[in-house]
């Protein structure tokens, strides 16, 4: 049964337009595409975003982030979504610098004034995690992980599912068969519970 008026952005913050986080986003939009949704997906290497300034126009004036680069086009497709992908690849033991300044820039939303861009008609948007890392153990940065969970659900944000494709010292993501599918059921679960 195809479902329809579903739409649903990636983002990929990493500095690879080709590498195991873009595969991951791509295939989860991939399986949301299949059951209907429309997708679009952003990747950082293709775009003009700087950090957040702090200068804190976003909070005393009615237009959102002042700063005038690629950023602005992801707030209005956030706005239009009912669903992100967030994908990150950890460096450090955290999400990439890619990740931070696209989280750091939502600062800009992060207002009653501005909650379409998180919530319409008092529904949050979905959101999927999705870290890609080397080290072969997938609880390492479990800490971390929620963190960055519940951080984004104080942002209003209801975030259905933290995943973690980990060990990919050994060879790429998308030599793995079993990932295929388990990453297009993420998307098509997403356009199921809308």
């Amino acid at each position: 049964m195809e479902i329809v008026n579903i739409n649903i952005i990636g983002v990929v913050a990493s500095p690879r337009r080709e590498g195991n986080t873009a595969w991951a986003v791509n295939r989860i939009l991939e399986g949301a595409k299949e059951c209907g949704a429309e997708i679009h997906c952003f990747c950082f290497s293709d775009l003009d975003i700087g950090p957040c300034r702090g200068c804190l126009r976003c909070k005393k004036g009615d237009k959102g982030c002042v700063v005038d680069d690629d950023m602005q086009t992801i707030y209005g497709s956030i706005a239009h979504a009912d669903a992100i992908i967030l994908g990150s690849p950890v460096y450090m033991g955290q999400m990439s610098a890619q990740a931070k300044l696209f989280t750091d820039r939502l600062f800009a939303c992060s207002s009653p004034r501005f909650s379409p861009y998180f919530k319409e008609n008092g529904v949050k948007k979905k959101m999927v995690l999705v870290f890609t890392q080397g080290n072969p153990d997938s609880d390492k940065f479990r800490t971390y992980f929620n963190y960055t969970r519940d951080m984004f659900r104080l942002l209003e944000f209801d975030v259905t599912g933290v995943h973690v494709i980990a060990g990919l010292r050994n060879g790429p993501a998308n030599g793995r068969i079993e990932l295929h599918s388990a990453m297009k059921d993420i998307g098509s679960s997403l356009v199921s519970e809308q």
